[in-house]
Parts: structure tokens; sequence; C-alpha cells
């Protein structure tokens, strides 16, 4: 008994590591659905992965401890988004977001889900109004009680395809304008405009606030160039790089999104789901109309896209309307990375010009040291004078034997010294005169 005993209790420990396992990996998430307030959930991965259909790798991107670059990606069944500090998981009802005690996040869920809501109100309120006219209009052509049957049960079969999926998750696909022309902006579109404008916002904002303190240092640097102004440029231009790589990087790929219609088309998640449900719906009610043939059968599942496994091969949504979403931010994004070139190029332009106050600078005190060593060696031509005449020689000067010799010595001595200093003033006039004409001083 004794070792089935630890037997168990091994396999209790092992149970327990497992789930202790897998609580750490669970991690909370903010759910906005289509309808309907936002809650905190807890899952873990692979429950994630199971809700969005997405693999490991995509959900990496996500990670708040690894570095990955804005990205955004269209899969199957869901949208990943990962624009500075927006994460998000978008899929045709819901949005998860990882949960966040950040105020921009909290600012960020309130923007999304007032965005959403007004969204499905106007819907609601078009599609009703929809259904009155539609109503009101009746159709010249009888309707045969087959027909009627037949679309009843259609509507049957679409509902049960997908039973989670409730009238105001499904707005979307049949919200149409009264013209015919223009089609609301699925849920996912909507939620990706939320994040993109958020994206876009606080990089302007960002920008806003270094061009509020870049000018003012710039300008105060080229008046006066001390220690701490070139320290506050040198962190404004720090800045000014890591800023600049961000909206590059925003840029950069709403551009490859714009180029790729393929990846445009991947997005269209509420689209591809109608159309699945539909395929499904259609080809059960054909295989149970007797009244078509197997030429008809073949020839519309030839037409219609492969939706059994998930996929439609053959099959382009009109990508006009999410083209011009990202094309609109596209430019904003733009115009963002204009204001911080221009500020670049006032940067650049300032330290052009610092460095050729401080080349002057440099001329000058190149200048002034040549100067000071013309007067030393013309003080040195009058030093050699003074100590010729210093030399321990017997001469007559030194010597007067009347008085008449000693003012002679005197006068002598002081024309003497007085032509030594004036010959020394005329050799430095002469050697600034040539350097002057020779261009060596200014």
């Amino acid at each position: 008994m004794r070792p089935h005993g630890a037997g168990t209790g091994g396999g209790g420990v092992g149970r327990r590591k497992a789930g202790a396992a897998a609580a750490a990996a669970s991690r909370e998430w903010m759910v906005v659905p289509a309808s309907g307030p936002a809650r905190v959930e807890e899952a873990g991965k692979h429950a994630v992965m199971a809700r969005t259909g997405l693999p490991a790798r995509d959900l990496r991107v996500l990670d708040p401890l690894l570095s990955y670059p804005s990205t955004i990606l269209g899969r199957e069944r869901a949208i990943v988004v990962n624009l500075e500090r927006v994460k998000a998981l978008i899929t045709a009802a819901e949005v998860l977001l990882p949960n966040s005690k950040d105020p921009a996040f909290a600012r960020f869920v309130r923007d999304l889900q007032s965005r959403v809501l007004a969204s499905s109100s106007d819907q609601a309120a078009e599609l009703t109004d929809m259904e009155g006219e539609s109503s009101a209009v009746a159709s010249p052509f009888p309707v045969p009680s087959s027909s009627k049957g037949h679309e009843v049960e259609m509507t049957k079969k679409t509902t049960a395809v997908v039973p989670e999926m409730t009238s105001s998750n499904s707005m979307p696909n049949l919200a149409i304008a009264k013209d015919g022309n223009t089609k609301v902006l699925p849920f996912e579109f909507r939620a990706l405009e939320v994040c993109l404008e958020s994206a876009c916002r606080s990089l302007e904002e960002e920008t806003s606030t270094l061009e509020q303190e870049a000018y003012p240092a710039l300008d105060e640097l080229t008046s006066k160039i001390s220690t701490l102004n070139l320290e506050r440029v040198r962190q404004i231009k720090s800045r000014l790089v890591a800023i600049s790589g961000r909206v590059q990087k925003v840029r950069d790929e709403l551009e490859h999104l714009l180029d790729d219609e393929m990846d445009m088309a991947e997005m269209y998640l509420t689209e591809k789901l109608t159309q699945q449900e539909l395929s499904e719906a259609s080809s059960r009610v054909e295989v149970d109309d007797p009244s078509q043939t197997e030429e008809d059968r073949d020839e519309e599942y030839r037409s219609e896209p492969d939706g059994s496994n998930g996929s439609f091969i053959g099959y382009k949504p009109n990508i006009e309307e999410l083209e011009m979403l990202l094309e609109a931010y596209f430019v904003q994004i733009d115009g963002t990375l204009n204001k911080l070139s221009h500020l670049r190029e006032y940067v650049d332009d300032t330290e052009d010009y610092i460095n050729i106050m401080l080349d002057d600078k440099q001329n000058q005190l190149l200048q002034m040291g040549v100067m000071l060593s013309t007067a030393t060696v013309v003080i040195t031509a009058g030093v050699a004078v003074v100590g010729l005449f210093g030399m321990n020689i017997g001469i007559s000067l030194y010597n007067p034997a009347t008085e008449e010799e000693t003012r002679a010595a005197n006068r002598k001595f002081w024309e003497t010294t007085f032509g030594t200093v004036a010959g020394c003033v005329i050799l430095y006039i002469i050697a600034m005169g040539w350097g002057k004409r020779s261009g060596l001083l200014q």
C-alpha cells in the first residue's frame, strides 16, 4: 500500500504543478463585444487561440515582455493589432485587449466602447428604416409559396450554422444605406479604426509636445552656447530620433497593407463569416431541394467560394472601404512624420549654425595666438638688444670721466632704449601687415 500511496501523492503534486503552470499562463483580458458593456475575463493562451483561431506566434506579438515593431496582421478569424501602446485581437464579434492599469488604456477602452455602441445604434436605426420601406412596397409579381418556404428554410439553416451569433452582431452585414451604394463599416473595421486613431493621436501628441520644447531650446542655444543648453538639445534630439523611428514603423506598416490587396482582403472577417454561413446554408438547402438538377448544383458550387475548410479560394471582397480607412490614417501619420522631418531639419540647421559659430571662435583664437606669438618674437628681439648692453664689457659709456660725458651717456642710454622699443613696435606692425596682406590674418 505504501508504494501506491506514494504514487498517488506524486500524481497529486504533478497535477498541482500543472494547474499552477496553467494559472501562471493565464492572464486578464478586457473583452469589448459588439453590443453590451465591456468585461474582464481571465483566459490562458490556448483558450485565446481556440477563441480567435490564431497561432501562438501571432499571440507573441502582444506579449508585453517582448519588443515587437508595429504590426497589423489579418488572419482567417481575427486581426492582430500591435500599434504603440494599442494591443488588440479583433474578431467579427468582439475585441480582446490585454488588461492594463494604464490610464491611457482606460481612455482607449472608453473610446472603443462608445464608438462601437454608437455605430450599433445607428445601424439598428438604419435597419429598422429599411425593413419599414421594404414592407411598405408591394412586389408586382406574385411570390410562389415554394419560394417563401425556401427563404424561411434558408433563414433557419443560416441561424442554425452559427447559433451563438446574435442579431446585433450580424447587423453590420445587413446595414446598407438607403441609396444602396454605401455600406456601413463592419465591426472589425470600426474597432480597427479606433486602434489606428488612438495610435496616431498618441504619436501626434508626443510630436506636438516635442515641438513645443524643441524650438525654444534650439533658439536659446543659438543665442547662448552653454553646457546646459547643449544638454537640453542633446536630450531633445534623442527623443526626436526615438519618436521618428516609431512613427516610421507605423507608416511603413500602413503602406505595406495598402500595397497588398490580399492582406486587406483577409481583414474582412464579417464578410467572410457571412459568406461561409450562406455557403453552408445554401448547400444544405440544395440537398433538400428535389427540383434542382445535378448540373445546376455543380454550376452553383463552382461559382461559390470554398467555405468548407474556412478558406475562400477565388473570393475577393471589395476592399475599397478598408483602403479608404487605411489611406486616411496613412495621410495622418505621414503628416506627423513630416512634422518630425521638419524638426529634424531645424535641428540639423541649428547644429550647422553652432558649428559655424564654433569655427569662427576657433579662428579668432588662432589669430590671437598668432598675434601673441608675433609679439613674443618681436619682444625677444628687444631682449637681445638689452642683453648685448648688459654684457660685462668695459666701455666709456659706463665710466664717464666728466659731467659732460655723463650727460652724453644718459642721452645715449635713452636713445638706445627708445630706439629698441620703437624698433620692436615697427617690426610687430610690419609682421601684422604682412599677415593680413597674405590672408593669414583677418
